[in-house]
């Protein structure tokens, strides 16, 4: 029996590790006089940037994912492998929502424009935005980096 734990130890070493769990922020989307709390995904690699949230079947509708970027440019989106429709909400440099394109088509591989330049982007529940009256103007706020969770 001893002689096993060689064997397993190796076959334990040699498995893939598991995926790491993508960091989570609270964030809050102020929309008039209300203000909204979700938790939101962090994507701030390439690799995860890419994944984004593809092949998730389901998502809490106080959830999403933001994608964060070192630069404010026009962006381009995709639902490429995504069962979920999303609304794709474009932000400016300071959290400015600057154009939401709504209820994102699943599988659509049509590219999503921002139209504008943005620094970051919002993928929540598709048909939620409208729900929720955001808007261009509306602000998107996130812990910075190096600093504590909102409240």
């Amino acid at each position: 029996m001893r002689r096993c734990w060689p064997w397993l130890l190796l076959i334990l070493l040699t498995l893939p590790a598991p995926a790491r769990a993508a960091e989570s922020v609270p964030l809050l989307i102020h929309v008039g006089g209300s203000t909204y709390h979700f938790e939101a995904e962090i994507a701030d690699d390439p690799a995860e940037r890419s994944r984004g949230l593809m092949y998730r079947e389901d998502l809490a509708a106080n959830a999403g994912m933001l994608f964060l970027y070192p630069d404010e440019r026009p962006r381009t989106f995709w639902m490429k492998n995504t069962p979920l429709s999303l609304d794709i909400i474009f932000l400016a440099e300071g959290g400015e929502v600057v154009h939401i394109a709504p209820a994102a088509v699943p599988f659509d591989e049509t590219p999503i424009n921002s139209g504008v330049p943005a620094q970051a982007v919002l993928e929540i529940l598709g048909g939620l935005a409208a729900q929720l009256g955001i808007k261009p103007g509306d602000r998107v706020v996130w812990p910075p980096r190096d600093a504590s969770p909102l409240p």
